[in-house]
């Protein structure tokens, strides 16, 4: 097992109603699996990762096939527009 921490930004921190937690996660996990669990811990997070948001590991996003290490950071925010 793995320890990963999770931030939440902007719209998505507010959905989820924290800023960070800490994960414990199975080796080989992908942001998209962490996406997954967090979903399937309770209503707030489903909504908070549901639609199209942006994955960050250690403050570069990356894909969401992308594999996490433990220590790693990883951070969920929506999309971000520019005008």
């Amino acid at each position: 097992m793995a320890r990963v921490t999770v931030k939440f930004f902007a719209q998505v921190r507010e959905l989820a109603g924290v800023e960070e937690v800490p994960l414990s996660i199975e080796d080989n996990a992908t942001l998209d699996s962490i996406r997954q669990v967090l979903s399937e811990q309770n209503e707030s997070f489903k909504n908070a990762l549901a639609g199209t948001i942006v994955m960050a590991r250690n403050q570069t996003i990356v894909k969401a096939d992308t594999k996490v290490a433990d220590g790693d950071e990883i951070a969920f925010f929506p999309p971000v527009t520019g005008g």
